[in-house]
């Protein structure tokens, strides 16, 4: 059978113990991003199965339609939004996705970003690497406060070391996060606008769906110390369109950490966040990790595997079994 892998960066997949199991299999592994729909179809020609790493690649109609041969989408992790699952289902595919996310990487990574923007550690690093000595001064943890919205699996791990360093956490978010984060002894805010404006530092953790897009608003901002810094690990698209370049420019906040944008990957530094001289910038590192990639991986050779055997699992769109 013909697998393809698309996206796979650091061409992890194939070195993998969980590869294995497919060797008797053909797979195809492209290690960069395609975003040509018409292109990605004609790179697809011929796959039986297609391996996805998060959402790393949209699957519209007009990609899924022109691939005849395909029977099976083995997708990492339970989000499936970005793949038409009505147009799946209309052409006999499977779409398995299963497997729960490990919040710790990016809880890590989060904190990795907070330690590095606030001490300024890769300008030190670059100033050391030129022959140079000491030209920042840092700022510390200890009695600062710590904005956490919102208060789920990666958020109430931030706010636990935030607690750990000395800070004072504040959460915010709906009743079912406020209520979880009260019941382990964190503070809630007495209103959204006392959020935004008392963080020193404002973490952001929610899920992006319908209700979260944007939901960090122009306004939101403008509330913010000039001397605080919001750090995004979660979706872009959960600060309005354009919003973070704007309040960044007018100096509140005064600092961004992100490792998520709209349109990824980013290439050639063509985001404007990149070059701007108060934001530091990853990319989008934060569940790249061995152990996460052995298990997302693995779920998805699991999920090729009951696929052949006829007994698909983690599948996202059952009407398509009343097909077969």
């Amino acid at each position: 059978m013909k697998i393809a892998i698309i996206d796979d960066y650091q061409d992890a997949f194939r070195h993998l113990e969980c590869v294995k199991k497919l060797a008797d299999h053909e797979l195809i592994v492209y290690n960069d991003t395609e975003k040509d729909p018409l292109k990605l179809a004609a790179r697809l020609q011929g796959a039986e199965v297609l391996v996805l790493t998060q959402q790393r690649s949209k699957m519209p109609q007009l990609v899924i339609e022109k691939l005849s041969k395909l029977r099976l989408i083995s997708q990492t992790g339970r989000n499936a939004n970005h793949i038409d699952l009505a147009a799946c289902t209309a052409q006999g595919i499977i779409v398995s996705a299963g497997g729960a996310g490990n919040p710790n990487p990016t809880a890590e990574l989060t904190w990795g970003l907070i330690l590095a923007a606030l001490r300024h550690i890769p300008e030190e690093v670059t100033r050391l690497k030129n022959g140079l000595w000491q030209g920042t001064v840092g700022v510390g943890l200890a009695g600062k406060t710590l904005g956490i919205y919102a208060y789920g699996r990666i958020g109430s791990q931030v706010a636990q070391v935030g607690k750990a360093f000395g800070m004072e956490v504040v959460c915010w978010g709906r009743e079912a996060s406020t209520a979880k984060a009260r019941a382990a002894g964190f503070k809630i805010a007495t209103s959204r606008e006392q959020f935004f404006a008392h963080a020193d530092i404002l973490s952001i953790h929610l899920p992006l769906n319908d209700g979260t897009r944007g939901i960090v608003t122009a306004a939101d901002l403008s509330l913010m110390k000039p001397s605080a810094l919001i750090v995004n690990t979660s979706r872009a698209p959960i600060i309005a369109k354009d919003c973070l370049v704007a309040a960044l420019k007018a100096g509140r906040p005064g600092f961004a950490a992100i490792d998520v944008y709209e349109d990824e990957p980013v290439l050639n530094a063509q985001h404007p966040l990149i070059g701007m001289p108060n934001v530091l910038c990853t990319p989008h590192l934060g569940y790249v990790e061995e152990s996460t990639y052995a298990s997302y991986y693995g779920a998805v050779v699991d999920q090729i595997e009951a696929f052949i055997k006829g007994q698909p699992i983690h599948v996202a769109n059952p009407e398509v079994l009343a097909k077969k």
